[in-house]
């Protein structure tokens, strides 16, 4: 079993920052994928960005330019950089895990844009 812990969300104004953190625990095996989802209300929960173990990077277009993800694997977490923030940004995230196959999920921070 992995657990995914994650933190750093809250309320930011449009054109601020945050950052997330994701912690795993338990049984962790690499290589592994880790990343970010996020649904927004109303919504499907929809791809932000995933890193490898070797850190190779994938992001949706939504998240191109603005927001980075980065993991430090001998810590098992992984990061997510947010910078110019934008009223649509407003979602919970969700940390992610997968390998071989099995996919953990952690429950969510949520992050709110607003003025």
């Amino acid at each position: 079993q992995v657990q995914l812990v994650e933190s750093g969300g809250g309320w930011v104004q449009p054109g601020g920052s945050l950052r997330l953190s994701c912690a795993a625990s338990g049984i962790i095996f690499s290589p592994n994928t880790m990343g970010w989802y996020r649904q927004a209300p109303g919504k499907q929960r929809e791809l932000v960005a995933t890193i490898t173990t070797s850190g190779y990077t994938n992001y949706a277009d939504s998240a191109k330019g603005r927001l980075t993800i980065s993991r430090d694997n001998a810590k098992n977490t992984v990061y997510l950089q947010m910078n110019s923030l934008k009223p649509e940004d407003t979602a919970v995230y969700y940390c992610y895990y997968v390998w071989t196959g099995m996919n953990y999920w952690g429950k969510g921070t949520l992050v709110t844009v607003s003025s």
